[in-house]
């Protein structure tokens, strides 16, 4: 009996402090639910339940935005985007830590400080780039910034995970008479399923929810990420508070739901990044 009061005790207060939390974070989502389900045209404040839940306000809600099109046109700028950048930052973040390369350690102090810019600085330059390339308003001319932009955290993030595999792995690898290419495609890569899988749900979030580029570089809505298109549909329809709410929580489900997916490579990561401190 005293060693369950006891566990209780030392328990409560982590179960208060992740109920709290929890609700802290659901608490908005719940608010932006009661207000999608109420009727359109009217101001909804706060959570309440409605007596008649409208769900046709998703439909129309997704019709008004063009969320078909706005779906396709993130997927296509995440496809191009999350697979060049985390495959570019695991092998240069494998040369940087295992092979070490000559001046790795400045290349290295170089990214760490592209992490100290604010992102808006680049934007300016960025732009009048794309344009002396050609290649504003084009998806490939959104797709091109991200990756480089993406590349400093992504290169710090999969270096501090082959800094904790073994150097042994490798140079007994090598003794074998595998190559730098093949210890790293066979070898390597396997062991970082858990980094690289975490790190592309937070290069796939970041590209979902990049807005300020993708109204900068694009002019067509129709090509822009369903968060960039966002402007546009607020100053539709600023007064119809209802729709919005809608909206915004058909934008927010994918980046929920891959999350939700794949947070266990994101835990695994974390812990092994623990483990090694």
């Amino acid at each position: 009996m005293a060693t369950s009061l006891t566990r209780l005790r030392d328990t409560a207060p982590k179960t208060v402090l992740l109920s709290a939390a929890a609700l802290f974070s659901v608490f908005p989502l719940l608010s932006m639910l009661s207000a999608a389900l109420a009727p359109q045209g009217s101001a909804p404040a706060g959570i309440s339940i409605p007596l008649d839940p409208q769900w046709h306000n998703f439909v129309d809600a997704w019709n008004v935005a063009n969320i078909t099109t706005l779906l396709e046109s993130s997927a296509i700028l995440v496809v191009g985007v999350v697979p060049v950048a985390v495959l570019i930052s695991a092998m240069a973040a494998y040369a940087i830590a295992q092979l070490r390369i000559p001046f790795g350690s400045v290349f290295f102090l170089l990214l760490v400080f592209g992490l100290t810019l604010p992102f808006e600085i680049v934007v300016v330059p960025l732009y009048y780039q794309m344009q002396s390339l050609g290649l504003l308003n084009t998806r490939l001319g959104l797709i091109l910034p991200l990756i480089g932009l993406n590349m400093p955290f992504a290169v710090y993030w999969m270096r501090t995970h082959f800094q904790s595999v073994p150097a042994d792995i490798t140079e007994a690898s090598m003794i074998d008479g595998a190559g730098s290419w093949t210890a790293f495609r066979h070898i390597q890569l396997p062991l970082a399923i858990p980094a690289l899988a975490s790190l592309g749900v937070l290069m796939f979030l970041s590209t979902w929810n990049q807005f300020l580029l993708a109204i900068v570089l694009i002019d067509d809505p129709d090509k822009r990420t369903m968060a960039g298109a966002l402007q546009g549909f607020v100053g539709a329809h600023s007064t119809d508070v209802v729709l919005l709410n809608a909206g915004a929580l058909m934008i927010m489900a994918p980046t929920i739901l891959v999350f939700v997916v794949f947070q266990r490579f994101f835990v695994r990561a974390m812990l092994a990044g623990a483990v090694k401190g």
